[in-house]
């Protein structure tokens, strides 16, 4: 059924000069356009909620469904890439990406803006991974560094942007422009990619179509996104929902891994997990990266519940962690080619486990400095993160397989992330309940050091002992979240530190990607 392909069998020659600026300038967009949108809309919900008329629980769908669309359409990339081309699969998930964001913006009601969050982030996707295979064909191979590291800063800035340029847009403006804004962005990224790069095209075939293994995929990534997400407000394994939710993942996860195994042209190819670079590079990124997620979460959450942030303060206090990640980028991409990869990734989770036992010593007093310091620190990890693991990941890939390997590796790092907030929340919450039943143990009317304590409240504060026993509810409900959170931290610095083996069980690359640089055509 496959038919030879129509193309050159040699990759074009890498871009130079000014085409290379451009060309990298709009590709960089449209993964800051994707990327940006999975953490825009967060600080949006209660907004968003209120004009559509629905509850904040129902809001929050809103996030939900953008992320189970986008998780199962990854790894979808490899086989749309052999069906299509890299260029027009890409232009086209931007145009598609533009009309979603569109139909986000104007919907007059939730279903509506439901829909149109499916589609955005089913068409979002091949995205990030065809992102990365196409800047590594347009770089000269012994710069393939650079052009990972140029694709890091967009994709570790639009996490970090989203929440305070979200926040921004929604109460200077309004919500709809959270998504309009993506539309002038799309509009100048599918215009000069496909100008540059529509004589550029990846070869074709027609592989069959894995039915069975498609619907597999979405049956066990819809039910086990929708478990994860919402999991905390129905009380977990309580709620039937959840538990049903979970069998359904299970069972059709396991259907799944026994069918793509077997099957002769898999919809997402497994194999790759058969090479130890990809296997220790894609465990090793995505469970650093499900640490680092569920933590941005979380500190936000808590500045606005317990500090009386504003979701704008609040996104502007993690903003800093972009400056060091974007001024050191570059310096990577020289650095990366002539170095270890493993020993670079391996200094960034060490960073990462001191900026985490910086935070584990918080106190409820915290000045905006003290919570500002570490995220800014934050970002000289970040900066060694993601290039030296991506380039250990795509390392000896032939170019044909970059797009499939690039879009596995993203939908597992993704997903972890996903999973990470999802454990992170459920562990702070229960780390708070936890600490507040440890302090409030001796809060007893029989315990004459509680009575004083109070009446000593009422007299200062001239409150009677209703409002004196609401305060000092208060604070120590305050205090508990506080001492959650600094275990979520200290918990999260451990793994980052367990989790360093796993970079060695790789193989040296120097160069970059090595064999993956010449990775789109």
């Amino acid at each position: 059924m496959n038919q030879p392909a129509s193309a050159p069998a040699a990759p074009p020659p890498p871009l130079a000069g000014a085409r290379l600026a451009l060309a990298t300038l709009a590709v960089a967009l449209a993964t800051f356009m994707n990327v940006l949108d999975t953490s825009i809309a967060n600080v949006a919900i209660p907004t968003i909620s209120g004009d559509l008329g629905v509850s904040v629980d129902e809001g929050t769908w809103v996030i939900t469904v953008f992320a189970a669309a986008n998780a199962v359409s990854i790894p979808l990339t490899g086989w749309l890439t052999q069906r299509f081309g890299q260029i027009r699969l890409f232009v086209t998930s931007i145009l598609m990406f533009v009309l979603a964001s569109w139909l986000c913006g104007i919907a007059p009601s939730l279903p509506v803006l439901l829909g149109a969050r499916v589609l955005q982030g089913a068409v979002a996707g091949p995205l990030i991974p065809l992102s990365q295979a196409i800047l590594l064909g347009s770089w000269p191979k012994d710069k393939s560094a650079s052009a990972l590291a140029l694709w890091a800063m967009t994709a570790t800035v639009g996490p970090i942007a989203g929440p305070s340029l979200g926040g921004w847009i929604t109460d200077s403006y309004s919500w709809a422009w959270i998504f309009f804004i993506n539309i002038p962005v799309g509009l100048f990224a599918a215009g000069v990619t496909w100008t540059l790069y529509r004589n550029r095209e990846s070869p074709t075939r027609k592989p069959p179509i894995d039915i069975v293994g498609l619907g597999l995929l979405i049956a066990w990534v819809a039910s086990l996104q929708v478990m994860l997400d919402k999991g905390k407000d129905l009380d977990w394994f309580n709620s039937p929902v959840i538990v049903a939710l979970a069998i359904t993942a299970v069972i059709s996860f396991a259907a799944f891994l026994i069918w793509e195994l077997t099957e002769e042209n898999p919809i997402v190819d497994l194999r790759l997990f058969g090479q130890r670079n990809f296997l220790g590079g894609t465990i090793a990124i995505s469970i650093a990266y499900g640490v680092f997620f569920g933590n941005l979460v979380l500190l936000p959450q808590w500045m606005q519940e317990y500090l009386n942030y504003r979701s704008v303060d609040a996104g502007l206090v993690t903003a800093p962690l972009g400056v060091f990640a974007v001024i050191l980028a570059p310096v990577m991409g020289r650095v990366l080619p002539r170095s270890d990869a493993r020993i670079i990734a391996t200094l960034a989770f060490v960073g990462f486990a001191v900026v985490f036992f910086m935070r584990s010593n918080y106190v409820i007093e915290i000045d905006t400095w003290h919570l500002v310091l570490p995220t800014l620190l934050q970002g000289i990890p970040m900066a060694m993160f993601f290039v030296p693991l991506t380039a250990i990941i795509l390392a000896g890939q032939p170019p044909a397989r970059v797009p499939a390997a690039a879009g596995l590796s993203n939908f597992v790092r993704v997903f972890c992330g996903a999973v990470g907030t999802s454990l992170a929340t459920t562990e702070w919450n229960n780390r708070t309940i936890l600490h507040h039943v440890r302090l409030t143990e001796q809060a007893s009317v029989d315990n004459p050091l509680f009575r004083q304590q109070i009446e000593t409240t009422n007299t200062l504060l001239h409150l009677g002992t209703p409002s004196s026993r609401a305060l000092f509810d208060f604070t120590v409900t305050s205090q508990a979240a506080m001492m959650g959170l600094n275990d979520v931290f200290y918990i999260s610095a451990i793994i980052f530190l367990a989790i360093i083996p796993l970079i060695w069980i790789t193989r040296s690359t120097k160069g970059g990607a090595g064999g993956g640089a010449s990775g789109a055509h």
